[in-house]
């Protein structure tokens, strides 16, 4: 029994480790997206990130392929999945990224955790009492308040626009959809697997929404065949490469794996909170690498924000049932 004891000790040690250093990984998500953006666009380190996220997962997916059936209900699930989850949140919130500064988009970020609790309240039947509500009130007004620091106006370099901060804030709706979705396919397949196919075939659809135009642009107008372009490889530099392989190998691909191993081992409503860790080191990346500036908005809403989270997420009775967030932005 004691022997039982320390094991069970153990694991429990080991999944929060495991939950600690995805948060840690996911913090560091927009900084790295930033460097990358200083060489390409959009829709190239986007496609990048998730080539190398596809390399963490093609051995996930190869060791369960045989295991792994889907009826045509689930398959049309996964995809609908898939497109949501790669192509469409990750451009809206990187589109988002290249309007703002690393520091904004991280505290935008922290309201996902209470923004989950609510969309699982309201579409799948999980109780949130007054105090998650209270909470949601709290986070909402710190997102608005973070926004409102924003400039209207076109961006200037390292200056955030209310433009890209509600590209942020659409992306974060994308993922609740995505997740939520995704918790379906969980209760009936392992999740790091639904996860490992979701990634493989997001990432192919995202390759034929970027390639595509330069594929077709034999047969395209002058005018369309001057905006298709190739990836860029040449020029892009050893620092922008790295960046990339971090984002895509550790930041995504990692991340997903320790998340999903850390709260089979620990209660996920305890494991929530680390999901704090995102964007508090990821708007402290902004300040202190970046030479980002936060105003008294932002360092009020983010607080809104950070406060929300992490009350909702380190309660003693979880105001929300909460679900596996095994796929989780950033």
């Amino acid at each position: 029994m004691d022997e039982n004891c320390k094991t069970g000790r153990r694991l429990r040690f080991l999944g929060y480790g495991a939950c600690f250093m995805a948060g840690c990984l996911w913090g560091t998500g927009f900084y790295f997206g930033r460097l990358a953006l200083n060489e390409m666009s959009v829709e190239h380190m986007v496609l990048y990130r998730f080539l190398f996220a596809s390399l963490g997962m093609l051995p996930v997916a190869l060791l369960h392929r045989r295991r792994f059936r889907l009826t045509a209900g689930e398959t049309r699930l996964l995809l609908l999945c898939a497109f949501l989850g790669i192509p469409v949140q990750f451009l809206l919130q990187f589109h988002g990224l290249a309007r703002t500064t690393v520091s904004h988009a991280s505290l935008m970020v922290g309201a996902l955790p209470v923004l989950l609790a609510a969309a699982a309240a309201l579409f799948i039947g999980e109780r949130l009492d007054g105090f998650g509500w209270l909470a949601l009130c709290a986070s909402t007004v710190g997102a608005a308040l973070v926004a409102l620091g924003a400039n209207r106006g076109p961006a200037a370099h390292g200056e955030p626009t209310l433009t890209g901060d509600l590209l942020v804030l659409a992306s974060l709706g994308t993922a609740l959809v995505w997740i939520l979705l995704s918790k379906k396919l969980m209760e009936t397949h392992p999740p790091t697997v639904v996860t490992a196919y979701t990634i493989l075939s997001g990432t192919l659809m995202l390759a034929a929404w970027v390639l595509g135009p330069w594929l077709m642009s034999p047969w395209l107008s002058p005018v369309a065949r001057l905006k298709a372009t190739p990836l860029p490889l040449a020029h892009v530099s050893l620092t922008a490469w790295m960046a990339l392989a971090i984002s895509g190998l550790l930041c995504t691909a990692t991340t997903t794996l320790l998340w999903n191993w850390g709260i089979h081992h620990v209660p996920a409503s305890r494991a929530g909170v680390f999901l704090n860790l995102e964007p508090v080191l990821g708007s402290w990346l902004g300040v202190k690498l970046l030479g980002e500036e936060l105003g008294p908005y932002a360092w009020v809403g983010g607080g809104l924000i950070l406060a929300a989270a992490l009350a909702l997420t380190t309660r003693g009775h979880p105001a929300v049932s909460t679900p596996e967030p095994a796929i989780i932005l950033e």
